[in-house]
């Protein structure tokens, strides 16, 4: 994707939505100095440009009962196109993972998985992850607890 030029209320707008996804377009504008009109034309060109790709709620995962995150490096046997496709696919029709990455280094994927306890985990590496053709490793790294978890992008 083409990177979008921002100017400075672009930028003033993101990060108010960053911080706010649900703030009204009256609001927004009174904060970034526009009319509301200018404001919601500007909101929508951003949308439309695929700068914004959408508006979310956060969870607790504790509150939810998902409090054990786990983090997954996955190890192919072989790398080839097909083969890593359908992995990608696998993994990410999985809802437990909600993150995956293909990385260098000494794993080909790092996943996010968050589940409700150690059990889950277990059915979760047995019913899915180790019925992937073609991981030749799986090692699982468990957070003890969260220091930053953030999807704020810096807008500055």
């Amino acid at each position: 994707m083409k990177q979008v030029e921002l100017d400075k209320l672009d930028r003033r707008i993101l990060d108010a939505l960053q911080q706010d996804g649900r703030i009204s377009n009256q609001l927004l504008a009174e904060q970034v100095g526009l009319s509301p009109a200018a404001c919601w034309r500007r909101v929508r060109a951003l949308e439309e440009a695929g700068v914004i790709t959408g508006y979310t709620a956060k969870l607790c995962p504790e509150a939810m009962g998902q409090g054990l995150c786990v983090l997954v490096n996955l190890s192919l046997q072989r790398h080839t196109i097909d083969s890593t496709a359908e992995i990608e696919r696998e993994v990410s029709s999985y809802p437990e993972v909600l993150q995956c990455f293909a990385v260098t280094g000494n794993a080909d994927f790092v996943l996010r998985v968050v589940v409700p306890d150690m059990a889950s985990y277990d059915r979760f590496l047995n019913e899915k992850i180790f019925t992937l053709k073609g991981i030749a490793q799986v090692n699982s790294n468990f957070a003890l607890r969260e220091i930053k978890n953030t999807l704020t992008l810096p807008v500055s």
